[in-house]
């Protein structure tokens, strides 16, 4: 390739033959969904405003229909997740993704707080009793409460882990269960 291919603008490689070709839109061939199944010609003329998500027919549905096993083990990892997912380099302390959340004031607070009400929400979900979960909300509200203050409240997060604690008292009450 010269140097006068490069420079040019109306060279033959992005002339106008070229220009056309990309300028025409509309697919060629039918148009496929991430499941293998053709979308239908109509709903591709209205763009954007028909599109829609079959999510209750898909696996990407995180909220789907889950049985109880996937459901406490979609609890666990998040409480893992949150609490204990990292390892302070040249130490044995643990702290998660909540300690690095709520490093970020007042809004970092509020959404570690909201993901672990999330998970008590999601072991009522499993059928834990009020007890159980007034249980749980009393250490998200330690910690949220406590972790509002700023650095002492970060390291009491990372000491207290409310998730883990909430995640042993839901298997405990699950364990006095009848099969």
């Amino acid at each position: 390739m010269t140097n006068e291919d490069i420079i040019s603008p109306g060279n033959a490689r992005f002339g106008a033959s070229s220009r056309g070709r990309f300028r025409d839109r509309r697919p060629h061939g039918p148009v496929i969904d991430q499941e293998g199944r053709e979308i239908p010609e109509s709903s591709l003329r209205d763009g954007i405003r028909r599109f829609q998500f079959d999510f209750a027919h898909s696996s990407a549905n995180p909220f789907g229909e889950l049985t109880r096993e996937q459901r406490l083990a979609r609890f666990e990892t998040l409480a893992k997740l949150l609490d204990i997912a990292f390892l302070l380099p040249g130490t044995k302390i643990r702290y998660g993704v909540d300690g690095v959340i709520r490093l970020i004031p007042v809004v970092g607070d509020i959404l570690a707080t909201a993901f672990s009400l999330w998970l008590v929400r999601e072991a009522r979900a499993l059928g834990a009793p009020w007890h159980v979960t007034a249980r749980m909300l009393g250490n998200v509200a330690v910690d949220g409460v406590v972790g509002l203050v700023p650095l002492a409240g970060d390291a009491f997060d990372v000491l207290f882990r409310a998730n883990m604690r909430n995640v042993r008292l839901l298997r405990r009450w699950l364990d006095k269960q009848p099969r």
